[in-house]
């Protein structure tokens, strides 16, 4: 197995079943097993959703990775009170085919909808409405958490009786599945008259026209926002690219034809990318050509109607696009950069261009405040991403990126990096200490561990 990235993969025992009591079993003769060993000799479990993260954080070569996806049942969909109950192995896109005939919309998705509900806790994905709506844990009324010693505990963002103060509650969101396993979840809804987005669409023509447009608030007035820039052609054209904000449409904003089903899933596959790919075509000349298309593509309109695929799941539409990347795999580099220092965007990506390793995958969305987490990634200033074929000398880039990012007060995600080191890991998140005591107060013995953990030493 190995992260959406296609790195660092790794033979190991998995066990997969929907059975509770097993899985609860299986951690708690881990824990006896760690108890009477010395450090050295422990090996933990970790647990794994879809797999979607981009690097080793549902992974764990020395020891058991429990299967989630099995865990998947649906218990309830309340219209009334506005929440879903769900175990944690049940995906998005099952989700959302659940609640949208009903009139019920999840406020916050990530970039793709192949993410399951315990995934997007311990990562605490954000969306394009994270400046609306927050990110992933703002939208969870309560969870279960399967812990070390056996218990399932009830947690809630305003605290419980398993948990007073609400510390554990918010270690485990954004806690990269190191505090127990998320078992079940219930998750705030809204509603909404149709599954598709009222959007405005800009086009800009340089980097300083990109950043021009996000200081002014672009996404301010709308619920989702989000885009693309140009990050392998020189000079002027460096940085330009094109943006679309919107909100979800009401009935009467739709055509006619649309009207007649307006809660209709309308998100299409169209196909399944083979592993055919050889790992050296993402270079200068292939995504250089494909950037220069792609922006001729981008269109200023107003009002448009675009459908959820379009709108907020572009990659969707190709199941194991990855694959494009080839066997090597690749590096997704996320950051945030606080308002304060958005101009480090622009010496940033000059240093991206003129490196010898092209990005064509390239999102800018704005943050809004983060939440109570310590491990939560977003902050208020702007997210970045680059997509990176592993090539000799990346780590190089990496490395100084990280410096840049580190120098401007910025963090990277933890759903995404895949090497950074664990001194720049936790010099980027200032509350790791109070992190730390919290997985070691309710984990002792190092139970739930994952590859990730031991890199950036979070056991």
């Amino acid at each position: 197995m190995s992260g959406w990235g296609r790195t660092n993969a790794v033979t190991a025992p998995v066990l997969s079943t929907p059975d509770l009591d097993q899985i609860a079993r299986a951690v708690t003769t881990v824990a006896e097993r760690n108890a009477e060993s010395p450090p050295h000799l422990r090996n933990g479990v970790i647990a794994r959703g879809l797999g979607r993260s981009y690097n080793e954080s549902a992974q764990n070569r020395a020891g058991l990775t429990v299967d989630m996806t099995r865990l998947c049942r649906i218990h309830s969909l309340d219209g009334d009170a506005l929440v879903a109950d769900v175990d944690a192995g049940v995906d998005l896109d099952r989700l959302m085919r659940a609640a949208l005939p009903l009139g019920l919309w999840l406020p916050v998705l990530p970039g793709t909808r192949q993410v399951t509900v315990g995934g997007a806790i311990a990562h605490d994905v954000h969306g394009k409405s994270h400046h609306s709506a927050g990110s992933f844990g703002d939208q969870v009324v309560g969870l279960h958490l399967l812990v070390a010693d056996g218990r399932i505990l009830e947690l809630g963002p305003d605290g419980t009786a398993d948990d007073p103060d609400g510390a554990l509650y918010w270690a485990t969101v954004g806690g990269l599945g190191l505090t127990g396993i998320v078992v079940r979840a219930r998750l705030r809804l809204q509603r909404t008259e149709t599954a598709y987005f009222l959007a405005d669409g800009v086009v800009t023509h340089s980097v300083d026209e990109t950043l021009a447009l996000h200081r002014e608030e672009w996404s301010a007035g709308a619920d989702y926002s989000a885009g693309w820039f140009d990050a392998v052609s020189s000079g002027s054209k460096l940085g330009r690219g094109h943006f679309t904000r919107g909100r979800l449409a009401v009935r009467d904003e739709l055509p006619k034809a649309l009207r007649r089903n307006p809660l209709a899933f309308d998100a299409p596959q169209y196909l399944r990318v083979p592993d055919v790919f050889p790992s050296g075509l993402g270079n200068r000349v292939t995504f250089g050509a494909m950037s220069a298309a792609y922006f001729r593509a981008g269109r200023s309109f107003e009002n448009g109607i675009r459908n959820i695929t379009a709108f907020l799941h572009p990659l969707d539409i190709m199941a194991d696009w990855n694959r494009f990347y080839g066997r090597r795999g690749f590096l997704q580099y996320q950051f945030v950069l606080p308002y304060e220092t958005l101009d480090e965007f622009a010496p940033l990506l000059r240093e991206v261009q003129a490196s010898g390793h092209p990005s064509f995958v390239n999102v800018l969305k704005m943050f809004g405040d983060g939440n109570r987490a310590p491990l939560s990634f977003p902050m208020p200033g702007m997210t970045v991403t680059f997509d990176f074929a592993i090539r000799p000398g990346l780590g190089d880039l990496t490395a100084r990126l990280d410096r840049r990012v580190l120098d401007a007060g910025g963090r990277l995600y933890s759903a995404k990096d895949s090497v950074t080191s664990p001194e720049t890991f936790h010099a980027m998140y200032p509350r790791i200490d109070e992190w730390l005591a919290v997985r070691r107060r309710i984990d002792p013995d190092g139970v739930f561990v994952s590859d990730m953990a031991r890199r950036l030493q979070l056991v």
